[in-house]
């Protein structure tokens, strides 16, 4: 929860200083995809600059391309106008249409860039390309464009990729160069050391904030996060009075950070009052508010509460996306009605095109979780049916499932499946232990030798899985065959464990070669 805070706390704040940079600059931006096509300028209808450009959707084809034809066909580019269309594509996370644009702009000589422009552009470099390209884009630019705007998404940058050394270097530097004169710099500090979980440098950073500016509402609920994180009542009680002392209207994300500290706290009357005033709050300008609502109310137990607010977000926007229905079902599925999850999710597999395997999976834990195995492969067969490729996740729910019911042949199958569904493995330390744990009880020394070869190529074997091989072979009565050879071939080492295995096993029948060797 913590984490979803922060985030939406910077998002609140539009996370870096580049739109306000630029605002001076361009008129106010539109709110809706359609408002951006429209405001693309030239034409009549629909045929306009935006929605050509809002309308390319896939990423091979050219923003660089459109925007060519467009003044082939004689109309005008104006700068104005595709600023509009770069934030709207910022908000859809189509960063590369909105990249190629920012580049198209920066090499038109009638078209002036301001710090701003340039600052939106360094963003959109780390998000395409990466914070070394960003970086070096910093470096190059003049310096006279190398000011707050610029260096405020350089930090930004460090903070989303959690540099928390290089952050706090530009901090300084800007601090030097009068460019902290404003809150949000040391916002995203505060989101950088509440997420790392770096608590100790916050009140450094506060008093810092305090004596060169002073907090805005992000500020008050960064730290309001931090108090529910710590069920700190008597804090937030404290800036609750300082905000509505500093005369700032608290919002959506105030109300969201301090439900959930009552919630932790257990006072359910308090949770349910800054639930009220929080969906005063929600409108269409900010949607995700409706998600934490359908979050919280679950939290409290509030069924009704959580069908109403999926009622009022259903009567405000004509479709739902993945994310609602996965936080609507996920709702339903905690508060124990299940009957009412699977009708919803028959909804979104009749209404959503994207085959976005999260939603699925929910089902599918639940169905696992419940000790509903059967129910559980018949909905994975549906599943792909319906052409849905399962993820990482997926395979991982299957592997647990069949663990729970010993079948270890589709155990190893699902866990192989899992390992080779994503680029770089991160280990899932306790499925590992919990399958070399129950193939040692069964002496299964085909399983653990499939388990090991499994691990070898995604490039994790380790004293400990050669123990655990050892030990199942120990349960099976059997001698393994050149164990401390493959040990040294995997330069993996022997510790005390496992000198003992190979003494004990040694003195065993030798087994049968493994069809895994």
């Amino acid at each position: 929860m913590l984490i979803r805070y922060v985030r939406a706390s910077l998002a609140a704040a539009r996370l870096f200083s580049t739109e306000a940079a630029a605002a001076s600059s361009t008129k106010k931006g539109v709110t809706t995809t359609e408002g951006a096509a429209k405001s693309g300028g030239g034409g009549g209808g629909q045929d306009t600059l935006g929605y050509r450009l809002i309308g390319l959707v896939y990423p091979k084809r050219s923003a660089v391309v459109a925007i060519r034809k467009w003044k082939e066909e004689g109309h005008t580019v104006r700068k104005y106008e595709l600023n509009r269309v770069v934030r709207e594509l910022r908000k859809l996370k189509r960063y590369k249409h909105a990249l190629e644009i920012c580049e198209w702009m920066r090499l038109q000589q009638d078209i002036k860039l301001l710090p701003g422009d340039y600052a939106i552009h360094l963003d959109l470099i780390a998000k395409v390309r990466g914070l070394a390209s960003a970086e070096k884009f910093f470096e190059d630019l003049p310096d006279k464009m190398r000011g707050q705007a610029t260096c405020t998404a350089l930090l930004h940058t460090y903070v989303q990729n959690k540099m928390s050394a290089k952050a706090e270097a530009l901090m300084e530097k800007m601090s030097e160069c009068g460019f902290v004169k404003y809150p949000l710099p040391y916002n995203h500090m505060l989101s950088l050391y509440i997420s790392e979980g770096q608590v100790e440098k916050v009140p450094g950073i506060v008093k810092e904030l305090k004596k060169n500016t002073s907090p805005d509402v992000v500020t008050y609920n960064l730290l309001l996060s931090l108090c529910a994180s710590k069920k700190d009542i008597e804090t937030a009680g404290k800036l609750l009075l300082d905000l509505k002392k500093a005369k700032i209207e608290p919002d959506w994300v105030t109300y969201s950070a301090l439900t959930n500290l009552y919630i932790k706290g257990k006072q359910v009357e308090k949770a349910k009052s800054t639930l009220k005033e929080m969906e005063k709050k929600a409108s269409r300008k900010n949607r995700v508010a409706y998600s934490s609502l359908l979050s919280l109310h679950t939290n409290i137990g509030d069924k009704d509460g959580v069908q109403q607010i999926w009622k009022k977000l259903k009567s405000c926007f004509r479709k739902m996306n993945d994310a609602e229905y996965t936080c609507m079902i996920s709702s339903l599925l905690k508060l124990g009605d299940f009957e009412e999850a699977e009708k919803l999710y028959n909804e979104w597999e009749s209404v959503s095109g994207t085959g976005d395997a999260r939603v699925p999976n929910l089902l599918l834990a639940a169905y696992i979780n419940g000790d509903r195995m059967e129910t559980a492969e018949c909905f994975y067969q549906r599943i792909m049916q319906k052409g849905i490729s399962p993820c990482y996740t997926t395979w991982e729910l299957l592997t647990w499932g069949y663990l729970q019911k010993q079948q270890m042949e589709k155990v190893l199958d699902c866990f192989k499946q899992a390992v080779g569904s994503v680029k770089k493995w991160n280990p899932n330390d306790r499925l590992v232990g919990e399958v070399f744990k129950k193939l040692e009880e069964l002496g299964d020394t085909e399983g653990v030798e499939k388990m090991l070869v499994i691990l070898r190529n995604a490039g994790h074997v380790s004293t400990k899985v050669y123990n655990s091989l050892l030990r199942a072979y120990a349960k099976a009565g059997k001698m393994p065959l050149i164990v401390a050879e493959r040990m040294q071939k995997d330069n993996v080492p022997l510790d005390e464990e496992t000198h003992k295995l190979l003494n004990l096993t040694s003195k065993m029948c030798v087994s049968e070669v493994s069809s895994s060797l």
